[in-house]
């Protein structure tokens, strides 16, 4: 009788084990939908991804850049611009167009004005019109650079240009524009689902963005394990820099 009392207290005490130590790895499991432990969301601020996103807060709050001097005066060039504007359409248009815009002006004035005028004394007067054409040209760039402002742009604009940038820093350097990889693809479902996740604490009977959100975190759990099949190195590298942990997009998926 007493071998029996021992055998059921151990099994007793057998079953309690196993089930504290599923009720710990339950626990401690990264999060489905965010990919991080409890108490570890800093590796998510400090992957590249969420250095990479701006938010609206970002976007008001930043500074004012210093502005860029030209013959006429100050240009003030936004430090995020819309419409995804890079670096060389600001330079079109910002730089290049007004200056064509201004010589134009004064040719089209040279060509209306006699020969012989030129050579008695109305270069003075050219000279003052170009003045008053590259200020004209100023105030016009200026208040196009207001316009394209990343400022003024509702959320769909700002996720274009999410999107924008996620494409970029993705790619590879041999195809810096890339939307098919799989980098690039896992990280844009991301950056989807972390804005999802942000909406549904806020409106928590949205059932429609609900069913949305299951789909994106099994469709990222998709693309990572056909990664992590065909290059497993890459795989290893994705994970940090989108702020996932490898236990939240591997085994069963409850959302």
């Amino acid at each position: 009788m007493q071998r029996k009392r021992q055998a059921k207290a151990t099994r007793q005490s057998n079953l309690e084990n196993r089930a504290d130590r599923q009720r710990s790895a339950v626990v401690n499991r990264p999060h489905v939908v965010l990919g991080t432990r409890p108490g570890e969301e800093h590796k998510w601020t400090e992957c590249d991804l969420a250095k990479l996103l701006l938010t609206e807060q970002q976007i008001r709050d930043a500074p004012i850049p210093d502005p860029v001097t030209r013959a006429a005066g100050k240009l003030w060039v936004p430090s995020h611009l819309n419409f995804g504007v890079g670096e060389v359409e600001q330079k079109m248009l910002l730089d290049d167009l007004p200056l064509l815009s201004v010589q134009s002006s004064m040719t089209a004035v040279t060509k209306r004005m006699d020969p012989a005028g030129l050579a008695t004394g109305v270069l003075a007067t050219l000279t003052a019109a170009e003045e008053k054409q590259q200020k004209q040209e100023l105030l016009k760039s200026n208040n196009f650079a207001k316009l394209i402002d990343l400022k003024n742009a509702n959320a769909k604009g700002i996720a274009f240009e999410n999107r924008k940038r996620v494409v970029a820093a993705f790619s590879t350097p041999e195809n810096p524009c890339d939307p098919g990889r799989s980098e690039v693809q896992a990280a844009q479902i991301t950056m989807k689902i972390r804005a999802l996740w942000e909406h549904l604490t806020k409106f928590k009977r949205d059932v429609g963005n609900r069913r949305g959100l299951r789909k994106y975190v099994h469709q990222r759990a998709k693309i990572l394990k056909y990664l992590k099949r065909v290059d497993r190195d890459r795989y290893d590298a994705l994970l940090p820099r989108i702020g996932l942990e490898p236990e939240s997009v591997e085994g069963e998926l409850v959302v």
